[in-house]
């Protein structure tokens, strides 16, 4: 009967330290996954996976292709889908935000909660491009695209990380 008391209390204790040890757990993978996406963003050369975009005007749209923004040091190549007006563009349409141009004016800045705040300008062929990038610690990101030529619009999406640090 001895021997069952102790196998419970045993037992008992290990059950009741598996949350600590499992949200060090989380805790240290929280911390990996900031520590990556500053050394990504500040790097730059990082990638930015979108998910969903917010025309100016009308209801937001679920992305099912694979969409993206990617900076290369000093250069953005933008793959990125258009929903709004358009005020001046070519005949059939013209390319939209689907473009490899260079950087102008990037700025990178970190506020408060520790989120990066990019700015920056490209120029294609048909328009001027200015971007607003947030970057939060988590990985998730939020871009925001203002053009001469067409409505503004805004993405939600994610960055391009190593498969380790996302699981």
């Amino acid at each position: 009967m001895k021997t069952i008391r102790i196998i419970f209390s045993l037992l008992l204790i290990t059950a009741m330290s598996m949350p600590t040890l499992s949200a060090q757990t989380k805790k240290e993978k929280k911390e990996l996954k900031k520590q990556t996406v500053e050394k990504l963003v500040t790097s730059g050369k990082y990638k930015i996976n979108v998910n969903r975009a917010l025309p100016a005007r009308g209801r937001s749209v679920t992305l099912t292709s694979p969409y993206s923004v990617e900076i290369r040091n000093d250069s953005v190549i933008s793959y990125l889908p258009y929903y709004g007006r358009a005020y001046s563009i070519p005949y059939g349409g013209g390319e939209g935000l689907n473009f490899k141009a260079p950087l102008t004016d990037y700025k990178l800045e970190w506020d408060k909660k520790e989120t990066a705040k990019i700015k920056f300008s490209a120029r294609s062929e048909e328009d001027r491009f200015d971007f607003s990038i947030d970057v939060f610690s988590n990985g998730s990101s939020s871009i925001f695209v203002n053009m001469q030529n067409r409505q503004s619009i805004s993405f939600q999406g994610e960055l391009d990380m190593p498969e380790e640090i996302n699981q």
